[in-house]
């Protein structure tokens, strides 16, 4: 095997410094002033380094990061680059991750992720901390482990993705996304899930105003809904709820089960109140009646 070159304790500075690079190990060494440093690079090792300014990492592949920190104005970081992992990291830059196949993010904080994973697919996040709008637009086929995120938009469009012990605090989370499940999580979100479809909740605790609408096949198994009004509006949901539901309206169809539900608005001019099935402290619930309070 050919040996890899090395730079160490280096500043490197101009428009793309290592152009189409191959087989380098990077140590201890500043990407300053210059776009597109590592644009169609190959085989690329970084350790301990800092990304200082646009475009570093574009169009390449076999991308290896660790300990290393991507400043804020190194923006649009890594585009179009196919097997990139970062591990301890900080990524202050925004725009990072567009188009990429085969991500791994491990330990890694994005304090300024806006507009950060849109239309990537294959990639597992361990241990990140984001904060920005639109996390993850349109990207599929991702798994997600102790996770923390705030910002608005977050996974609208997402395919095939699912989520273990996180904490997500964010508007609208989860619209027009398809085949998502979120597994021990906590989900604070405004309009949680509109135009879903196959978004399974498992075990989670939601906080939501006018959540899980205008939702196909929509699940939720053993959650707690705190504040949430107005859920499931022409939804079709298999839920079982712990505790109680703030107010439930005019589902399209299924089954809601929970202890209590303060206020249950069914309008027959507005659904096919026959087609879906509730039941509060294990008793039945007369659909047919219209609006009711205090259901248990």
């Amino acid at each position: 095997m050919k040996q890899k070159k090395e730079y160490n304790h280096e500043i490197l500075t101009g428009e793309r410094a290592l152009f189409q690079s191959e087989n380098v190990h990077i140590v201890n060494t500043i990407f300053a002033d210059g776009e597109s440093p590592l644009k169609e690079s190959r085989n690329i090792e970084i350790e301990d380094s800092i990304f200082k300014w646009k475009y570093p990492v574009w169009y390449s592949r076999n991308i290896s990061v660790k300990n290393s920190t991507w400043l804020e104005t190194a923006r649009a970081g890594v585009w179009y680059t196919d097997t990139i992992s970062v591990e301890d990291s900080i990524i202050q830059a925004p725009k990072s991750f567009r188009r990429c196949n085969g991500i791994l993010l491990k330990n890694v904080s994005l304090p300024n992720a806006a507009e950060t994973l849109w239309n990537c697919s294959t990639a597992r996040l361990e241990h990140v901390t984001a904060q920005g709008d639109y996390f993850a637009m349109n990207s599929e086929d991702m798994t997600i482990t102790d996770f923390s995120l705030t910002g608005g938009y977050a996974f609208d469009g997402v395919r095939n993705v699912e989520i273990h012990n996180a904490k997500i605090l964010t508007k609208d989370a989860f619209w027009n996304s398809r085949d998502v499940t979120v597994y021990d999580s906590f989900i604070s979100s405004e309009y949680l899930g509109w135009n879903s479809k196959n978004l399974t909740l498992v075990n989670c605790t939601i906080e939501s105003l006018q959540g899980m609408c205008y939702c196909d096949s929509l699940v939720l198994k053993d959650c707690t809904l705190l504040n949430t009004s107005l859920a499931f509006e022409y939804s079709t949901v298999d839920a079982e709820i712990k505790g109680a539901i703030d107010s439930v309206k005019n589902p399209s169809g299924g089954c809601i089960r929970a202890d209590r539900i303060d206020t249950l608005i069914m309008e027959a001019d507005k659904v096919d109140v026959s087609k879906t099935k509730i039941y509060c402290a294990g008793k039945p619930v007369d659909v047919q009646r219209g609006n009711l309070k205090a259901v248990v």
